[in-house]
């Protein structure tokens, strides 16, 4: 148990510092200092360096500037040795130094020192790693590109076009361009697109280019995801189960609107359930994860 939660809180704050913090060797000092303490007074040095060891690889797999080395494999490696810990290892008998000093109790009995480092740990994760997850999920190359490179691939591809327009027309390309989100979406080529959609990316036109992305209609995923991851664990532990399904119901009736102008493509529709079922399966996770821990 302790395991899953040194490393579920090692990769979430690797991440929130990533995402947030203006100098990330601050953050990152000051987060394995945190755990450094929290695995000395609990006698848990080797999870906790563990815990380091797979933040560490965590990343250099699932980077935020460039395209994920790994694709989604390094997020069902991670579920695979949380759960198994979790599982498999079960609950201390002795928390170390603060064991004869923790002292929390809840309506459902006493809180052991470990589960709540595994609470903890668990949302960090939900905040910002596992929009990370989400968006490897729907797009192997879930970063952005560099403004050249994205430049480079819609003119190269322009080129290797036919010189007569109506057979460019007839033989759309698409190419990476990056919308407000951050994620790569579709720039048409072939004629005026290949101009229009560099200009348009190069002047920070956002309309011109999230018009052709399906996903540029989804706003505020970055808050909208971990709200929502938290509240599915929350709701789970509960047994709120109507609850629940009547949140995810209401979702699916806001978005309804904008899935209904995907026309034939299917495109939003597609990466509507895609994001929304990985985010909820990790939801789900974290809900087992705390609960099998609470009752081990």
């Amino acid at each position: 148990m302790i395991l899953a939660g040194f490393i579920l809180l090692a990769v979430g704050s690797a991440d929130l510092v990533r995402q947030f913090a203006p100098r990330r060797w601050v953050g990152y000092l000051t987060v394995a200092v945190i755990l450094l303490l929290l695995g000395s007074v609990s006698d848990a040095l080797l999870p906790m360096m563990l815990g380091l060891v797979v933040g560490a690889l965590w990343v250099w797999c699932m980077p935020a500037e460039r395209p994920a080395p790994l694709g989604f494999w390094p997020a069902v490696l991670l579920g695979v040795l949380s759960i198994g810990s979790v599982v498999w290892l079960g609950a201390r008998a002795d928390a170390g130094l603060i064991g004869s000093v923790w002292s929390v109790r809840s309506p459902f009995g006493e809180v052991p020192f470990d589960l709540v480092i595994l609470t903890v740990g668990t949302g960090v994760f939900l905040l910002e790693s596992a929009n990370l997850v989400v968006r490897a999920a729907l797009d192997g190359e879930h970063t952005w590109r560099p403004a050249e490179l994205r430049r480079a691939a819609v003119l190269d591809t322009a080129d290797a076009q036919p010189a007569d327009s109506d057979a460019a027309a007839a033989h759309p390309v698409v190419a990476g361009a990056q919308g407000e989100d951050g994620v790569i979406g579709l720039v048409g080529v072939g004629g005026s697109d290949t101009t229009a959609g560099v200009q348009a990316e190069e002047a920070g036109d956002a309309d011109a280019v999230q018009a052709r992305d399906p996903r540029a209609g989804f706003k505020g995923g970055r808050l909208i995801g971990p709200l929502e991851r938290i509240l599915v664990m929350l709701l789970t532990l509960a047994a709120a189960y109507p609850i629940l399904a009547a949140m995810l119901a209401a979702k699916g009736i806001v978005r309804f609107p904008e899935i209904s102008r995907d026309g034939e493509t299917g495109a939003r529709a597609e990466y509507f359930l895609v994001g929304s079922l990985v985010s909820w399966v990790i939801g789900l996770g974290a809900a087992f994860l705390v609960w099998w821990a609470a009752h081990s």
